[in-house]
């Protein structure tokens, strides 16, 4: 591979997942690493396949179904962390094995608060684990990446040694991580270059930096690291990850193709698919990307001081440094209404890289038309929410059947809400509220009876206009449920939900309903659903 050749290391299903709230179906998790493919990372970080049953499988069907290749693309490398533990490596290995490239990433801490207080051994303990580890994951996997996890924060000398026990253990990735964001630009890099001179073997590896946004330095350090010599950057989509986040794919690789005179660098990302895969996991996390976000938040090439817009209608590149189109947020050219047809549709739908089976389009077709028929012209910021709505949620247990509600100045709001549970039968509930919207929550929880607590609502127009389609992201924390894996922690999980539609009371039932099916798919609470087929409640 050439030497100016950045491998885009793609951790949005790991890292990322691991931003509270940001939990995702296997279903959902598929499909973002189809759009990772898509995109054209060279390495996808499917999961954690010893954290639980659900995710070895997640990533197996990734390795199984993405692992393989993607629309005749070349396949990306598929790779399942580990920690430094035979049962850890083992289970990464049944999991990522069956992709064309498959990878197993173990880790294990060196600096000396890590070793002291979490993992309680000593430097000799941690080099006779590595050792150990690196060995066995070579043993069954060619491509092995080895991480000193709070590398910087760790004694630059020990760390050489470390590493050179990982190469001569068989790694062929070594990746230098900021774990808690804590370096800083010149810093981070003169450790990177640090290591390229001073660690035996070096030559022979890949080394790969990876940095979190505590201090809101992570793509600065990142763009640091490969200017000393790093050749991988772990990234996620959005940002998204641990506490303040991880790097942003978006921000280095539109760093590196903006400055080309800069960094002399490249990367073999399709740049134009960014802005729909970053719409697509904002969705299915339920985290909302900052209007002012770099590259793709709303705001990103948007322009209302008057000087601004003076100079884009003289020359767009008196305030841009990139035009949208460059990351897919261009508008569509193809205009589609209420006459369009369905191979038109389809055809837009492809572009926009959405591959759907024709039932998959069948039911599309149908909302599209729908839709039609309420606003003249349907953008592609339409049908991407369309698509989102229908076809990636999770699992459906209880499903949205009818809302009507009763608002404004005069009596108090109320809400009747009619739900199909998993069973197909129908549950009807009415419910006053302080609004619309909370009179419906609290119909739909008279009906599922799954305690929660709304963290977080945003909603949002998906286009301009009063027939907006209007798009609601959801965030929500169990009150009485905690995943048996997480006993130890204080607080429940929280799961995030997506929902789109002309109506915002809809879209607002449809997002909280989504957050409530996760979680039951979640704690298996669906296994144990049992209703009368119809329930008339109304209450005072």
């Amino acid at each position: 591979m050439q030497s100016n050749y950045v491998r885009i290391f793609d951790t949005t299903l790991r890292d990322g997942e691991q931003s509270p709230g940001a939990t995702m179906t296997s279903t959902e998790k598929l499909e973002v690493a189809r759009g990772l493919a898509r995109l054209g990372v060279d390495i996808m970080e499917a999961g954690f396949p010893a954290a639980s049953p659900d995710d070895l499988e997640a990533v197996r069907r990734i390795a199984v179904e993405v692992g393989n290749g993607v629309d005749g693309r070349q396949p990306p490398v598929i790779c399942g962390l580990a920690r430094a533990t035979r049962g850890d490596i083992e289970k990464a290995w049944e999991a990522v094995r069956f992709a064309a490239r498959p990878r197993i990433h173990t880790f294990l801490a060196t600096s000396e608060i890590h070793m002291k207080y979490k993992l309680k051994m000593d430097r000799e303990e941690v080099l006779r684990r590595v050792r150990e580890m690196v060995s066995l994951a070579r043993s069954l996997c060619d491509d092995v990446e080895y991480s000193p996890e709070d590398a910087g924060r760790s004694d630059p000398e020990f760390l050489y040694v470390v590493l050179e026990e990982a190469i001569q253990a068989g790694a062929t990735t070594l990746n230098i991580p900021d774990t808690v964001g804590y370096t800083i630009p010149e810093e981070f890099g003169q450790l990177i270059s640090n290591i390229m001179r001073n660690t035996r073997g070096i030559e022979n590896c890949v080394v790969s930096v990876h940095c979190h946004n505590d201090l809101g330095l992570a793509t600065a350090n990142t763009l640091a690291g490969l200017d000393a010599g790093a050749r991988q950057a772990e990234v996620t989509i959005n940002g998204i990850g641990e506490r303040a986040g991880n790097t942003a794919l978006e921000e280095v690789v539109m760093a590196l193709h903006t400055r080309p005179a800069q960094y002399n660098l490249n990367t073999g990302i399709d740049t134009t698919q960014i802005t729909r895969l970053s719409k697509l996991v904002s969705n299915y996390t339920g985290i909302v990307v900052q209007p002012n976000k770099a590259i793709v938040g709303g705001n990103a090439f948007a322009h209302e001081a008057g000087i601004h817009q003076d100079g884009m209608l003289k020359h767009n590149q008196t305030y841009e440094i990139m035009r949208p189109e460059m990351v897919g947020a261009a508008q569509s050219k193809l205009v589609l209404g209420k006459h369009s047809g369905r191979h038109a549709l389809k055809a837009r739908l492809a572009s926009l890289g959405y591959g759907l089976e024709e039932a998959e389009m069948d039911v599309i077709f149908e909302r599209f038309k729908l839709l039609a028929d309420k606003k003249k012209t349907i953008t592609d910021a339409d049908l991407e929410a369309l698509v989102a709505d229908e076809l990636y949620q999770p699992r459906e247990l209880f499903v949205l059947d009818g809302l009507q509600v009763s608002c404004g100045t005069m009596g108090m709001p109320t809400a009747s809400v009619r739900l199909r549970d998993p069973e197909g039968n129908l549950h009807l509930h009415a419910s006053m509220g302080t609004g619309p919207v909370d009179a419906a929550y609290k119909a739909i929880d008279a009906i599922v009876q799954q305690p929660s607590e709304l963290q977080e609502f945003v909603i949002h127009a998906v286009t301009e206009g009063i027939d907006a389609l209007g798009e609601v992201s959801v965030r929500i924390q169990g009150t009485d449920l905690k995943q048996n894996a997480q006993k130890d922690l204080d607080q429940p999980r929280t799961f995030g939900g997506y929902g789109a539609d002309t109506d915002i009371v809809v879209a607002s039932a449809k997002a909280y309903l989504s957050a409530l099916n996760k979680m039951l798919v979640a704690t298996g609470r669906y296994d144990r659903v049992e209703a009368p087929a119809v329930q008339q409640v109304v209450a005072s």
